[in-house]
C-alpha cells in the first residue's frame, strides 16, 4: 500500500484521487498540502486525508507518507521535488516537469543524487488507445514510422496561474505541447534524439503574455518528423488526438472529442458533461470514464507497480527533461523564426543515427515507386531507372 501526500487540492489532484482510490484501492491519498487552509480542509475532508496542511515540508516529512505527488502549479514543481529529495520520498510529479530544460535537469538530478523513484505524470501516454496504438507501433504494425502528429486543443485552463506566464513558465505550448511531444516521442521512439524545431506561436484571442496558440516541426535524427498543434482559443471541448504513419501504415487516435458517444439535450436539469466542455445543450459528446480515458489509471499503476518493483516507469524525470528541452527550442524558434537545436546536455538514448534508405528494388535495373490498379482494371507500376534516373510506367495486365 502506497500512503500518498497530495500536494496541491485543485482540478488536477482531485482528478489524480479519484484514480487512485478508484484503481488498484489499497493506495491511498492520506495527506494534503494546499496553499489556503480551507482549500486542504475541504480536500481532506473529500478523500478521507488525516493528515493535512498549510506547510509543504511539514507535509512531506510526515513519517506516515511514503510518496509525494506533486498535482502544483509549475513554479512550485522543483521547490517540492527538492523537499522530497531531502526526505527521501518517493515523487511523482504532473507535467511538464519544470518551467524549462533546466529546472528539469536540476529536478532530474536531484532525485537521482537522492536514490528515491521519481515517476513523470504524462497521463496521454497512458490512455487506453495509444497503449494500443504504441503495441501496435512496437510489433512494426506500422513499418518505419516517419511522422507523428499530436494536437490537443481547448478553451483555456481552469486555474488563474495557468494564463501567469512567469509561475507556468509559458503558455499553451507548455501546457500542452509537452503532452504532445511526448506522445510523438513515444511513437519514434524515445531513444532517437530529437535534433532541432520549428515553431510558430502567437497570442491570437486571450489578453495574457504568453501565447494562446503554437503549430510546431520536431525532426529527430533518423530522419522523422514529429508535429504538435496546441491551442486554448479552440471552441468546442476539448480535442485530442493523434496521427502515426508510418511505411506500412497508419494509425489514427480520437481520445476524446468525439469517441462514439452523442448525446442532445435542451439543457434542462444538465450539469457536468466532459472535462472543458463549451455547454449542457444541443448535441454534446459525454465521455464515458473520464479518469481512465484520459490515462490517469494506467499510469498510476504502472507508477505504483513500478515503485513497488524497483523498476523505472515508462515515464520517467529524464523524459520530463527531454520535453522540457525541445520546448525550450521551440520557444527560441517561435522567436527567430528558424530552426533551432534541441539542447540536452545529458542524452541517453542512441548516438549517430542517419535516415534509413526508403529505396525499394523491383528488379536489377529499377526502383519500385508505386504499384496501383487503376478505375479500369489495369494493374501497373511506376518505376524508377537505378542508372539513369528516368521515371516511367508499365502495365502488368
Amino acid at each position: 500500500m502506497r500512503k500518498i501526500a497530495m500536494l496541491g487540492s485543485g482540478f488536477i489532484g482531485r482528478f489524480y484521487a479519484e484514480s487512485i482510490h478508484g484503481q488498484r484501492g489499497r493506495d491511498r491519498v492520506v495527506a494534503i498540502y494546499a496553499r489556503r487552509e480551507e482549500s486542504a480542509k475541504k480536500f481532506a475532508a473529500d478523500y478521507g486525508c488525516s493528515i493535512w496542511g498549510t506547510d509543504m515540508e511539514s507535509v512531506i516529512a510526515n513519517p506516515e507518507v511514503d510518496m509525494v505527488c506533486i498535482a502544483l502549479p509549475n513554479n512550485i514543481h522543483e521547490t517540492a521535488v527538492l523537499l522530497c529529495a531531502k526526505y527521501k520520498k518517493a515523487v511523482v510529479s504532473t507535467k511538464p516537469l519544470g518551467r524549462n530544460a533546466d529546472e528539469a535537469l536540476r529536478m532530474m538530478k536531484a532525485v537521482e543524487e537522492a536514490g528515491i523513484f521519481a515517476g513523470y505524470l504524462e497521463d496521454l501516454c497512458y490512455t487506453p488507445k495509444f497503449l494500443k496504438a504504441l503495441e501496435s507501433v512496437k510489433n512494426g504494425a506500422l513499418g518505419r514510422i516517419l511522422w507523428a502528429k499530436s494536437r490537443e486543443t481547448h478553451p483555456g485552463p481552469h486555474s488563474d496561474w495557468f494564463w501567469d506566464k512567469e509561475q507556468a513558465g509559458g503558455g499553451c505550448m507548455l501546457d500542452l505541447g509537452c503532452h504532445c511531444v511526448e506522445i510523438s516521442r513515444n511513437f519514434i521512439g524515445k531513444d532517437v534524439r530529437p535534433v532541432e524545431v520549428m515553431c510558430w506561436a502567437a497570442t491570437q484571442v486571450k489578453p495574457i503574455d504568453a501565447e494562446d496558440h503554437a503549430i510546431a516541426l520536431v525532426k529527430y535524427e533518423n530522419g522523422a518528423i514529429g508535429q504538435f498543434e496546441v491551442s486554448w482559443t479552440f471552441r468546442g471541448g476539448m480535442d485530442l488526438r493523434d496521427e502515426v504513419m508510418g511505411t506500412e501504415g497508419t494509425i489514427w487516435i480520437n481520445n476524446f472529442l468525439r469517441t462514439g458517444f452523442e448525446m442532445f439535450t435542451t439543457g434542462k436539469g444538465a450539469d457536468y458533461v466532459a472535462e472543458k466542455a463549451e455547454s449542457t445543450s444541443g448535441w454534446l459528446f459525454p465521455v464515458g470514464d473520464e479518469v481512465n480515458d484520459l490515462g490517469y489509471n494506467h499510469m498510476f499503476t504502472d507508477m505504483f507497480n513500478a515503485a513497488d518493483e524497483g523498476r523505472e516507469p515508462a515515464e520517467t524525470f529524464y523524459d520530463g527533461y527531454v520535453v522540457n528541452a525541445v520546448l525550450d527550442a521551440a520557444y527560441r524558434s517561435a522567436e527567430t523564426k528558424q530552426w533551432e537545436p534541441v539542447n540536452l546536455p545529458v542524452w541517453r538514448g542512441r548516438e549517430g543515427l542517419t535516415q534509413e534508405s526508403t529505396l525499394v528494388d523491383y528488379d536489377e535495373n529499377f526502383y519500385l515507386i508505386k504499384e496501383e490498379v487503376t478505375h479500369d482494371g489495369r494493374h501497373k507500376v511506376i518505376l524508377k531507372d537505378k542508372e539513369t534516373g528516368r521515371i516511367s510506367e508499365r502495365d502488368l495486365t
